[in-house]
């Protein structure tokens, strides 16, 4: 392969010319590992212990309240040779999980308390060589991983030694350039915690709207009147999945069937993911239609038994999965698919599903039961309504996610150029300083 003036071929790859390739053990001017903790040792309260759950994907350190393990001071006192602070960076190497996804990540720890490191956990300094955030983003290229995992050992509990991960050679620009594409990662590293945060918000936003809206706690602007009590038997009836099917039936044909987990993962029905099934003109099979809706028959847990989406498409010579059972309205029925879907999916919804699940290893929805349900309902009108306020969050809730996809690729391709030097962010006189 041809390489292109400025650069050269090197231990870690093609980079710029006036790269280094630096091992680690050049950079690390401290090396702290845990500490050695025993069961006795915790305490409810004191100070935290830095634990292998801490470490996450944004570069720094991520432990939720109520994961937090804590040592006494008078432990942690003795131990201070196992102590980090915001100056040290976070390095996991030893997890239970073969190839587990967190050994060798790097992390910076944002506040300013000071940890006790558990085992498999260290800390280190660089010199001034190195720039640690550099060194945060690096981790988390494809490049880094392989490297983490040419170098582990171990079967039950792998890990990385101390010296195998000093000896790892990393690409290395000057300072200047380390730091520009530090920076440049990690504005889009907060771009994407941002679009998380607002994600995050809409998502409780909705749930709780949906709380409201589908129970009657709260009317739209024009709805009056009391809501009436039905039970789902009132308003139409069930159908069974394809019968009669071998696996040599399935993946060819020109008819198409509903998945089960096409219902499980969506209130609308995704008319783009149907798969092929043999159905011959003389078989008499159940076909689904416009406005049905389609529920999962049995579940490993009880909470997921029943999970609720309508088919809001005119469809041709499609069936549905023989683990699943559709419900079809009848005409003069007020009801509105969506309504009942998003309902069914709401907390209160879910709770009545989880009562009439049975069993104990696999749990399974008798449909007699079902069909008994009594449901509170508005009039159609206001279902509808109710339906597009829920639609209108789920599209604004799916062009954030898309957003958010779209910006981590966008950071994978800037991490591709900027870690490898294809793109340069420095003038050349910055780049040599």
């Amino acid at each position: 392969m041809e390489i292109r003036p400025g650069y050269k071929q090197s231990d870690v790859g093609i980079i710029p010319e006036k790269w280094d390739v630096t091992p680690l053990s050049e950079l690390v001017t401290e090396f702290r590992g845990g500490a050695p903790l025993k069961p006795s040792d915790f305490t409810t309260t004191g100070v935290k212990v830095l634990p292998k759950g801490g470490v996450g994907r944004t570069g720094w350190l991520q432990v939720d309240a109520d994961d937090f393990q804590y040592c006494s001071p008078r432990y942690a006192a003795d131990h201070r040779n196992n102590q980090v602070d915001e100056s040290y960076t976070i390095v996991v190497l030893r997890d239970l999980v073969p190839s587990g996804p967190s050994i060798g990540l790097i992390v910076q720890i944002k506040d300013a308390e000071t940890y006790v490191l558990a085992q498999g956990v260290y800390g280190f300094k660089v010199n001034e060589r190195a720039e640690p955030r550099y060194l945060i983003q690096l981790s988390n290229t494809r490049w880094y991983r392989q490297l983490m995992n040419s170098i582990m050992v171990g079967s039950t509990q792998v890990h990385i030694t101390n010296t195998a991960f000093k000896r790892a050679k990393l690409p290395l620009p000057k300072p200047p350039e380390q730091r520009a594409i530090a920076t440049a990662l990690s504005d889009v590293d907060g771009l994407l915690g941002g679009l998380d945060r607002l994600i995050a918000k809409k998502r409780d936003l909705k749930q709780a709207a949906m709380q409201q809206l589908l129970t009657g706690q709260t009317r739209l602007p024009g709805f009056h009147g009391e809501w009436e009590v039905k039970r789902l038997g009132e308003l139409g009836s069930t159908y069974g999945g394809l019968t009669g099917k071998t696996k040599a039936d399935f993946g060819e044909g020109t008819a198409r069937y509903i998945t089960f987990m096409n219902i499980m993962s969506n209130v609308v029905i995704d008319c783009e993911t149907f798969e092929q099934v043999q159905v011959s003109p003389t078989e008499s099979q159940n076909r689904a239609m416009k406005s049905d809706i389609f529920f999962n028959g049995s579940s490993e847990t009880p909470e997921e038994v029943a999970m609720c989406a309508v088919l809001l498409n005119e469809v041709h010579d499609v069936y549905l999965n023989s683990f699943c059972f559709g419900f079809r309205f009848r005409e003069d029925a007020e009801a509105d698919g969506l309504f009942l879907a998003y309902y069914l999916r709401s907390r209160e919804g879910r709770e009545l599903m989880k009562s009439l699940a049975q069993g104990s290893t696999r749990y399974n929805l008798s449909k007699v039961a079902l069909l008994k349900s009594p449901l509170r309902l508005p009039k159609l009108p206001e279902q509808t309504a109710i339906a597009e306020v829920v639609t209108e969050m789920d599209a604004e809730l799916a062009a954030l996610e898309q957003r958010r996809e779209k910006t981590r690729a966008l950071k994978q391709a800037m991490m591709q150029e900027l870690l490898t030097g294809r793109t340069r962010l420095v003038s050349p006189k910055e780049a040599h300083a």
